[in-house]
């Protein structure tokens, strides 16, 4: 019989349409690399943008790629799993670390604490039994005044010997350096070594150049530069010269156009511009002439070329193509040489160098190399690194108390999203702030980067998307304003008033204030009161517009009208025929209007009273319902899945956004439970609307009249009333005696 193998008793919650797990406890938590990936409502996000701690991010990303994936988080939960006794203590997510909650039973937990006691001891609180963050900023505070410090970097100070002061300072200038924790430029052994390795690089390179060939002497290395800095102005002169043999019609555009040499304001061409130029007039197979007509940009260094080389030409007037190749020629071993120089070992720097290594002198780095100086300077590095505090050993406790407070809010933000569905406690790490437009505020709110970028996917979410871009001005010393994009998801009330160019009020996580513009907007249904009511606003605008249309040609016929009539016109004659036959149209066009007025009165009031409410029902329903159906599938298939991976997220399910949470993610304005209404506005007071009572009073009127003819039968069918009628005036029957019986007597017989 085999052993079954039984999977952690994973909790999960059904939230927003998706089943997410339940990380309640440490058991949870340390069995997270059981659970399925395809169970993670995330499987990556960015490791910028996000409104959660930054170094916790950044310690996340192992990478640098800007992502956080599965892999990495379930490092961090290993790391920690090793280094705490149990993570009960990471729910809390308290700022203070206790120093009991730390695994001594592992290599790694021991130096943890015993770093975190040289810490505590450096800040003179040896008896304190927790360790935060503050603590460690105030132990590198101090730490920075030592000289072993515990980072392995060691400043020229005076606090040691001069001779690696000097040496300290020669690596700082050729090999560049790193910031000590006292904020001071120094090395490490990591570049002391790395400078060592350069001069002997240097050194054994410049023997070889010693040894090569130089067939002009000490003036050698002078003509091999000058022969680099005008290589390529040579050569193109003698491809142009070639040209012109090739191409004769060519040779005027090969030379200098004249409407290239214009001289600037002051009278001079500009020197960028005349380099540019050929080096001397093209003609065709001509030598390079060194007596005339030389670009005066480049023709000091061609004279003094040509007096190093001299020897070596065959004609010193005049530069010809076969003496060119052989300067070059001549100088092609010490080129290669000289090619050969190498560079200098490479190292980790924050430091640029400030000379090259062939200022520091060959003397200088013979001296630096044949003594003790970099066993002196490694013993001294090795001292400061193995001080109880050593920088790597306090970055670990950095990392340990940083996880300590903010993991598990990020497994809260990242396995599962309980944090966004908590909306009384927290916020989710991707919600940026509250927006404040219209009298409503928006709490889901999303820093965006590229907004043409972003509206491709979000669009898929079914969502009313409001895309802001905020300013907010800074002090004039602080330099320029902050500027960002965010996306606002609207999910309560209408969209009336909701236009692009609407300014609102945007309020970051930190409290901080910020002016708003709408800059796009993605219509979407937003709510179904919303929905109840936009069939008859449609028809409102409609008949609005069609009167406007309508009142602006008329308006526009009058001035045409008006402008046209510059002479007075002879009146024209009144046609009674065809007048007539306006008014007739006139008139059976509201007769056909009063008639179907008149029947659909009498159809209603040939109903009881109970039947009314049930055809303006049937009103209600075939006008609004397609709107509300609509609107009620589309809100229900809203999901924040699409916006989230239009920021760069990569979510594992839709997580629907349901009515309820809609109204949660969307406030309008309420009154408070104690406040009182005064419903007379005193604005009315200057409005006299006479009409009003008037109005009311008619209304009452016709209502009134209406129910007395309803009451009395007049709105009765005509076969109904002829019915009544004739029972009404039909004459009343009696009914007629029966005839008595005769009567019989029966005489007895004697």
């Amino acid at each position: 019989m085999t052993n079954k193998i039984v999977g952690y008793p994973w909790q999960f919650q059904r939230i927003g349409g998706l089943d997410q797990v339940v990380l309640a406890s440490a058991q949870d938590i340390a069995n997270l690399a059981q659970l399925d990936p395809k169970l993670w409502v995330a499987l990556s996000c960015p490791s910028a943008g996000l409104e959660f701690n930054d170094k916790t991010l950044s310690l996340l990303d192992k990478d640098k790629d800007g992502r956080i994936r599965i892999p990495e988080v379930l490092d961090a939960v290993k790391w920690l799993t090793i280094r705490l006794n149990q993570l009960d203590s990471i729910i809390d997510g308290n700022d203070d670390l206790p120093l009991s909650a730390i695994n001594i039973d592992s290599p790694e937990g021991q130096r943890l604490l015993i770093t975190a006691k040289a810490i505590l001891a450096n800040i003179e609180q040896p008896d304190k039994n927790t360790i935060c963050i503050n603590d460690l900023n105030q132990s590198t505070i101090i730490n920075g005044k030592n000289l072993f410090n515990g980072d392995g970097i060691i400043p020229p100070t005076d606090k040691i010997d001069s001779d690696l002061q000097v040496f300290i300072k020669d690596a700082l200038n050729v090999m560049g350096g790193i910031k000590d924790a006292s904020g001071l430029d120094g090395i490490n052994n990591k570049i002391a070594q790395a400078f060592k390795q350069s001069l002997q690089d240097w050194l054994k390179w410049n023997d070889s150049v010693s040894n090569t060939t130089t067939p002009l002497g000490d003036d050698t290395a002078e003509a091999w530069q000058l022969v680099q800095e005008l290589k390529d102005k040579i050569n193109d002169y003698f491809l142009r010269t070639e040209l012109a043999s090739y191409a004769p019609q060519a040779q005027g555009a090969l030379n200098v156009d004249e409407k290239y040499i214009v001289p600037t304001d002051n009278g001079l061409l500009e020197d960028s511009a005349l380099a540019e130029l050929p080096l001397s007039k093209v003609t065709a197979n001509q030598s390079l002439n060194l007596n005339a007509g030389l670009n005066p940009i480049w023709r000091v260094r061609v004279l003094r070329l040509v007096s190093l080389t001299k020897p070596f030409m065959t004609n010193t007037q005049a530069l010809s193509h076969s003496d060119w190749q052989n300067i070059q020629s001549m100088l092609s071993p010490y080129a290669t040489t000289i090619a050969s120089k190498p560079s200098l070992t490479k190292v980790d720097i924050t430091l640029a160098p400030t000379m090259t290594i062939e200022k520091l002198g060959e003397k200088r780095m013979h001296e630096i190399l044949s003594g003790d100086i970099f066993e002196k300077f490694a013993a001294l590095a090795e001292k400061d690194s193995t001080t109880p505090a050593a920088t790597a050993d306090i970055a670990d406790v950095e990392k340990l108390v940083i996880y300590h407070k903010h993991l598990y809010r990020l497994l809260m933000n990242f396995v599962s999203f309980y944090d966004f569905f908590d909306l009384e406690n927290r916020t989710a790490a991707f919600q940026a702030g509250q927006l404040f437009i219209d009298g409503r505020c928006c709490t889901l709110c999303i820093s965006v980067t590229d907004i043409a970028k972003h509206t491709a996917l979000a669009n898929y979410s079914e969502l009313f998307l409001i895309y802001c871009e905020c300013t907010r001005k800074n002090p004039p010393e602080n330099g320029v304003n902050d500027k960002k994009t965010i996306v606002a998801a609207m999910t309560a009330g209408d969209s009336d008033f909701l236009l692009e160019g609407r300014n609102g009020v945007f309020i970051d996580n930190q409290g901080n204030d910020w002016d708003a513009k709408v800059v796009k907007i993605i219509t979407k249904p937003i709510s179904i009161s919303q929905a109840v009511w936009d069939p008859y606003k449609r028809i409102g605008r409609f008949i609005t517009e069609q009167i406007n249309k309508w009142a602006s040609s008329k308006d526009s016929a009058i001035v045409a009208s008006a402008n046209k009539a510059t002479v007075p016109a002879e009146p024209a004659k009144f046609d009674i025929g065809k007048s007539m036959g306006i008014f007739a149209a006139i008139g059976l066009a509201l007769g056909a209007l009063g008639t179907a007025i008149a029947t659909i009165a009498s159809s209603l009031f040939q109903l009881h009273w109970w039947q009314l409410p049930f055809v303006f029902l049937g009103l209600f329903l075939i006008i609004s319902g397609p709107s509300v159906i609509l609107a009620w599938i589309k809100l229900r298939q809203r999901t924040i899945g699409p916006l989230l991976e239009a920021s760069g997220w990569a979510i594992n399910g839709k997580l629907k956004i349901n009515f309820f949470l809609g109204s949660q993610l969307t406030s309008k304005a309420r009154l408070p439970k104690n406040a009182s209404r005064n419903l007379v506005d005193p604005m009315r007071k200057k409005q006299h609307n006479y009409w009003l009572p008037f109005l009311i009073a008619l209304i009452i009127g016709i209502g009134v009249t209406g129910g007395w003819l309803w009451y009395t039968g007049y709105f009765d069918d005509t076969n109904e009333k002829q019915v009544k009628t004739e029972l009404s005036t039909a004459p009343t029957t009696v009914d007629a005696p029966k005839p008595s019986q005769p009567t019989t007597t029966l005489q007895a017989t004697p």
